[in-house]
């Protein structure tokens, strides 16, 4: 193991590296590779690999970057790629596809707002725009997090319980282009914390057979719920390969939901990504001034952690939900999931919303001040409040 300063990107260039390589005693690996802003620097990373056993595929498109890495994965291969905002966008169809088919494929997606108008900085709006795809979803808020994560999705996703694919998000620049100490792993180490990919339902050149053809309504209806059923055993098989993790590695890379300072909160704030790391220094210097304020890091949105959130929150009376990322018409994505998990659990509770760092925009230690300030002045909940806009007379 060693220490290099490196980038957000590098990180996750480099675990995707080791995990492909980490399977060069079975199938190998193979992924089809397309660059995007903010993401280039991974899969120009991996092109340069020196693989063992595989294949890294340059290609015309997004959509057929993911199409190269369905195949790969159907064939047994242990299978990634990376990509952005539009990319994401554009790939939607494969995403989709690639759930549905249950592959274990992992993709580090670099968010990045979704254009028109265009705008190259950090938005969740892209990687949420495919929150209903069968794909699990973890947000990272620093690059030993992305490096770690993006390891450990592998695991989760080949584990026979699961059998997803993966998105492992983190915001762009912030995190992609932002350099900082980060250890890398031995090879040796990686190869003992993933074993051999064997994906059951893979393709024999021996053996014809359809994968997703013609189903009638009850066969659809049953592969929807056996999705459904293995995403409610993520939270277990995420400890496992947590625990796991640890014992190889000699670091621990994070519950799926991390609390700060939540255990006697009157107010809990709710973020994801890099604005945790800001909210975390706001709840400390709070906390000094005798403060009860919390925090509490959604590191897993999908499948939505609805328990352990109940949990986290359960001395609290006001949640302020940070959202980088909106739906338009009805707010924050992660307020959303938020107050459908405590409805008809805590209906006393006032859950507000705060729609800040769109866009690229800053969140800043003045803006959590202004949203605790908004939350705790509050009655009760209203309509989604909007940060960072600034009113302004055009020239």
């Amino acid at each position: 193991m060693s220490f290099e300063v490196i980038t957000g990107n590098h990180a996750a260039g480099y675990a995707l590296s080791a995990a492909g390589e980490a399977n060069r005693t079975a199938r190998g690996v193979a992924c089809g590779i397309y660059p995007i802003t903010p993401q280039t620097e991974i899969v120009e990373y991996v092109a340069k690999f020196p693989f063992s056993k595989g294949r890294v595929v340059p290609v015309e498109s997004e959509h057929s970057a993911m199409a190269v890495s369905m195949g790969a994965s159907i064939s047994g291969a242990r299978a990634f790629t990376a990509s952005s905002a539009n990319g994401l966008a554009y790939m939607a169809e494969n995403v989709m596809v690639a759930g549905y088919y249950r592959l274990p494929i992992v993709m580090v997606a670099v968010n990045r707002t979704l254009g028109p108008p265009w705008n190259i900085w950090a938005d969740q709006g892209d990687t949420l725009a495919l929150r209903d795809f069968a794909w699990l979803q973890f947000y990272c808020e620093t690059n030993q997090e992305v490096l770690d994560t993006t390891l450990l999705a592998f695991r989760i996703a080949e584990d026979r319980r699961v059998l997803l694919p993966v998105l492992v998000c983190m915001d762009a620049f912030i995190v992609s282009h932002t350099q900082g100490e980060t250890s890398l792993p031995e090879q040796a180490d990686v190869d003992r914390f993933l074993p051999d990919l064997d994906l059951p339902h893979r393709m024999h050149y021996d053996e014809a057979r359809t994968l997703g053809g013609l189903a009638w309504p009850h066969e659809g209806l049953a592969s929807r719920l056996e999705i459904d059923e293995a995403m409610k055993r993520v939270p277990e098989v995420y400890d496992e390969c947590r625990t796991a993790f640890e014992d190889t590695f000699g670091r621990d890379p994070g519950a799926a939901v991390q609390t700060f300072d939540t255990y006697d909160a009157d107010v809990v704030l709710v973020a994801s990504g890099t604005m945790a790391t800001t909210a975390r220094e706001v709840v400390r210097k709070r906390r000094q001034a005798g403060e009860k304020i919390g925090l509490v890091k959604l590191k897993m949105y999908r499948p939505f952690p609805a328990e352990r959130l109940r949990q986290a929150c359960g001395a609290a009376s006001r949640v302020a939900v940070l959202d980088r990322n909106y739906a338009a018409g009805s707010g924050g994505i992660f307020w959303q999931d938020t107050r459908a998990a405590f409805q008809g659990h805590r209906d006393d509770l006032l859950i507000q919303n705060y729609l800040t760092g769109l866009c690229g925009g800053d969140v800043t230690p003045t803006v959590i001040d202004e949203i605790l300030a908004d939350v705790e002045q509050r009655s009760a909940a209203g309509d989604p409040v909007w940060m960072g806009i600034e009113a302004g007379e055009e020239d």
